[in-house]
C-alpha cells in the first residue's frame, strides 16, 4: 500500500505524487481512491487502492534505474514488425506494461523509424505518449523542468 506523498507511476498517463487519499461512492459502494497529481498538464488521476497494484501502479524507479533506461534511448533500434497494425499493437502493450525500460525502447525505435521513415499519425500519437510517461518519471526523479527533461531526451536520440 502507498502513502501520501509517495513518488508513483500509473501506465499510460505517467509518473506522479500520490497527494490524498479519499473515501468516494460510486454507484452505491464506497471504495478508497488514491488521487494522484500528475505533473505534466497538473492533471490529477483517482485509482482505487484495492485496484492499484492490478492496473501496474508502482513506485517511480531508482535514479540508477533510470539511467540505464536514458541509455537505452542511445542504443541501436530493435527490429520491429514491418506490419504496422502488429507494430502499433507490440509497441501499445510494452507502453502498458508501464516499465520504463520498455516505454524507453519503443520512445527510441520510433524516434529512429521518424528519423528514416516518418510516422504515421497513430504512431506520432503513440511516440508523444511514451515521452510524456518518460518525462514525468524523469522529472519526479531527477527534480527537473518538463523543457531540461524534453532537451535531455532530444539530445540523447538526436532528435
Amino acid at each position: 500500500m502507498f502513502k501520501l506523498g509517495d513518488r508513483v507511476v500509473y501506465p499510460m498517463h505517467g509518473a506522479g505524487i500520490i497527494e490524498a487519499i479519499e473515501e468516494k461512492e460510486v454507484l452505491g459502494e464506497k471504495q478508497e481512491y488514491y488521487v494522484i497529481r500528475l505533473p505534466l498538464g497538473d492533471m490529477r488521476v483517482m485509482v482505487p487502492i484495492r485496484n492499484a497494484i492490478t492496473v501496474g501502479v508502482r513506485e517511480v524507479v531508482s535514479e540508477e534505474d533510470l539511467d540505464r533506461a536514458l541509455a537505452v534511448l542511445q542504443e541501436e533500434e530493435t527490429e520491429m514488425p514491418s506490419n504496422w497494425n502488429q507494430r502499433y499493437r507490440a509497441n501499445l502493450e510494452k507502453i502498458r506494461s508501464g516499465d520504463i525500460m520498455t516505454v524507453a525502447e519503443v520512445m527510441r525505435n520510433l524516434i529512429r523509424r521518424d528519423q528514416e521513415k516518418g510516422l504515421s499519425t497513430g504512431e506520432r500519437k503513440m511516440l508523444d505518449t511514451a515521452k510524456q510517461i518518460f518525462v514525468s518519471e524523469l522529472i519526479l526523479i531527477k527534480d527537473m523542468e518538463e523543457e531540461s527533461a524534453m532537451r535531455l531526451i532530444d539530445g540523447l536520440t538526436g532528435s
